[in-house]
């Protein structure tokens, strides 16, 4: 990956994501052909905190039906980033 703002797409905000926060875990959109070492250092350059680790979730498509016609969802990967003690993100 050229750019980190290539690696990583979108923060993913929702209940269950908020309650990772309070355990100071983070949740990410990522490039499905990025790796943890890239995430970690992606995480680190944009946001300035320092990585404790980088867990990883690869989200299968789903097949979805328009009248007769079958297609799939796009591929997910998902990255829960947990940082070390005093650091944090504000989105």
């Amino acid at each position: 990956m050229e750019n980190y703002r290539d690696v990583i797409k979108a923060p993913i905000i929702s209940e269950k994501t908020a309650t990772l926060q309070q355990e100071n875990k983070y949740v990410f959109s990522v490039d499905i052909r990025s790796n943890k070492v890239q995430i970690k250092q992606a995480i680190e350059a944009i946001f300035g905190v320092k990585v404790e680790s980088v867990n990883i979730i690869n989200v299968k498509p789903k097949t979805k039906r328009v009248g007769r016609y079958y297609g799939t969802r796009n591929k997910v990967k998902k990255a829960i980033v947990t940082l070390k003690e005093g650091n944090s993100i504000e989105f």
